[in-house]
């Protein structure tokens, strides 16, 4: 899978983003994803997640990570429908992280900087599959499928 990374903070360490590469590329393969998907994560502050948040969500705070998928329809969108021949790379969307957020969400849980930012790419990552936590059973489908992806990768609580 092919991943854009943007470090936004400029904090964010080569180490760290191989870290999550890392993950996000077992997430892929776990989910037997074909190997020219394209996707991309930005690292960012508070500050510039909450205005994202307030902008796209209508909620005026910080948040740990969003997510939009380029595969989900929008109402009164049509979808885009090509042929075999024009078969061009799957791009899932976008994942933000604001790694503040993240540093903050560790701290609280009482698990190490690494596993949160982690977890919450796994977490974007599953949201531009087309997974959800909107009801009850898909939170079940989802924080199921979370758990096992980080826990085979490695990264428990």
């Amino acid at each position: 899978m092919d991943i854009t990374f943007i470090d936004e903070t400029e904090q964010v360490s080569n180490e760290k983003i191989q870290e999550i590469d890392g993950v996000l590329q077992f997430a892929a393969d776990y989910l037997k994803l074909p190997e020219d998907t394209e996707m991309s994560v930005t690292f960012m502050d508070n500050a510039a997640i909450q205005i994202i948040n307030r902008d796209y969500r209508g909620k005026d705070a910080p948040t740990d990570v969003i997510s939009f998928a380029l595969e989900e329809e929008g109402e009164d969108e049509i979808p885009i429908i090509m042929d075999e021949e024009d078969k061009m790379p799957r791009n899932l969307g976008d994942i933000m992280i604001s790694t503040e957020r993240a540093q903050e969400q560790a701290e609280e849980y009482g698990h190490s900087f690494d596993r949160e930012l982690g977890f919450l790419a796994v977490h974007g990552f599953l949201h531009i599959n087309g997974y959800d936590h909107m009801t009850t059973e898909d939170e079940k489908e989802m924080f199921g499928l979370q758990k096992e992806i980080l826990d085979a990768y490695g990264l428990k609580r």
